[in-house]
C-alpha cells in the first residue's frame, strides 16, 4: 500500500491541494495535478525546516509542502533510500520459500539473491513464503492446500494482475482466504503490473493448534 499523505505542490506559482503516494518505486501524485517520479531518476530529496520537501529530477524542481518538518523528512528518506521490493514482501536468508506460478524475472533474480537461490517452484512442507501467481477463481481454490504447506506463521502472497487488466478482485482473494482459513493483513504492488496480497492463518487458530 505504501505511505500516503495530502500536501500541497508548487511547480509555478500556485500550489495546488495534492495526494502523495509512495509505491514501491515511485512518488505518485494525485489530485489537483498528477505527476509519477521514479526513485531512481531523482537527483536529490531534501526536507526544509518548513515543511517543504524539495525534489530535483530530470522532469524540473518538485516542491511539496507538508504538515510540518518531520513529516517532509520522512518522505525524504524513504525517496533517497526506498524499501526493495523483497524487503517489502518480507524475505529474508533463510527462509523457506516456494514461488508458484510467477515468472517476474526481477522479482525471480531479487528473491534468489536474497535467499542465496533457496527457491522452490512447488509446494513443500513447513514453508515461511509461499508466492502463488492466481488471476482465476480454479486458482484461488488452491489456497486450501496451500496453508497445509505453512509452518504457523507463515504466509501465502498471492500475486495477481492489477488495474483494468485484473480479472480477478481483491474482495475475491479475501473471500476466497476466508473459506481456506486464512485472513488478508497487507498489500503490496508487486510490479507494473500486479499487485500481490499476504494472507495469514489468524492468531487464535494458531493458538488454538498449539495447545493441542
Amino acid at each position: 500500500m505504501g505511505l500516503e499523505n495530502t500536501c500541497t505542490l508548487r511547480e509555478g506559482r500556485k500550489p495546488v491541494p495534492v495526494r502523495v503516494h509512495l509505491d514501491s518505486d515511485r512518488l505518485e501524485i494525485r489530485g489537483g495535478a498528477r505527476r509519477d517520479i521514479l526513485f531512481k531518476a531523482v537527483e536529490s530529496a531534501a526536507a526544509m525546516p518548513d515543511g517543504t520537501l524539495q525534489l530535483k529530477h530530470p522532469g524540473g524542481p518538485t516542491v511539496l509542502r507538508f504538515a510540518d518538518a518531520k513529516t517532509a523528512a520522512k518522505w525524504a528518506e524513504k525517496i533517497r533510500s526506498p524499501k526493495t521490493l523483497v524487503d517489502k514482501l518480507g524475505l529474508k536468508p533463510g527462509l523457506r520459500v516456494a514461488v508458484l506460478g510467477i515468472t517476474d524475472q526481477d522479482f525471480l533474480a531479487q528473491a534468489a539473491a536474497r535467499l542465496g537461490g533457496g527457491l522452490a517452484m512447488k509446494p513443500g512442507s513447513g514453508l515461511d513464503l509461499v508466492f502463488h501467481a492466481a488471476d482465476s477463481a480454479a486458482e484461488l481454490a488452491e489456497l486450501a492446500d496451500l496453508k497445509a504447506c505453512l509452518q504457523p506463521a507463515g504466509a501465502i502472497w498471492v500475486v495477481s494482475l492489477k488495474g483494468q487488466a485484473a480479472k480477478i478482485k481483491d474482495t475475491d482473494v479475501m473471500r476466497a482466504a476466508r473459506a481456506a482459513g486464512l485472513v488478508d493483513n497487507k498489500v503490496c504492488s508487486f510490479s507494473a503490473t500486479h499487485t500481490a496480497l499476504r494472507l495469514v492463518i489468524p492468531r487464535a487458530a494458531r493458538e488454538a493448534g498449539k495447545s493441542k
